[in-house]
């Protein structure tokens, strides 16, 4: 794997008019492309806010038939939670304390050795270790 993909990235193809190059990068990296948990329930959590509908069922029948099969959930864990900890202090003595679910998200790819991908450059662009690509 090469790239962890932020909430932004994975819902891009339910967009009413997906960016085709990130549909073109989906394609092509598909094999080297992972979600973590924390955006596994960003994308959850968006669904089941939706009333009943036929798009609340579109996005389910894609998270449960397109992205679980294709796509591994990697966890926030101890080393996750280290990295995020030292990044957050080192970032609020600074007074850039970032939300604390891009702090987590941010974690899972440098201890997995991943690049982040999103299209929030922002909102990443202070953590140090941390390679972030907007596709």
């Amino acid at each position: 794997m090469k790239f962890l993909l932020d909430t932004n990235i994975v819902s891009e193809p339910l967009r009413p008019a997906p960016a085709q190059a990130i549909l073109d990068k989906l394609r092509r990296h598909r094999d080297e492309i992972a979600i973590d948990a924390v955006v596994w329930h960003e994308l959850r959590f968006g669904c089941h806010r939706l009333p009943p509908s036929a798009k609340r069922d579109a996005i389910q029948r894609y998270l449960d038939q397109v992205i679980l099969p294709s796509m591994p959930i990697l966890p926030y864990d101890q080393r996750s939670a280290e990295w995020h900890a030292v990044e957050r202090a080192r970032l609020a003595a600074a007074g850039k304390t970032p939300p604390f679910v891009d702090g987590q998200i941010a974690a899972v790819a440098p201890v997995n050795g991943l690049a982040l991908v999103t299209r929030n450059m922002a909102d990443f662009a202070h953590f140090q270790g941390l390679r972030v690509i907007d596709w």
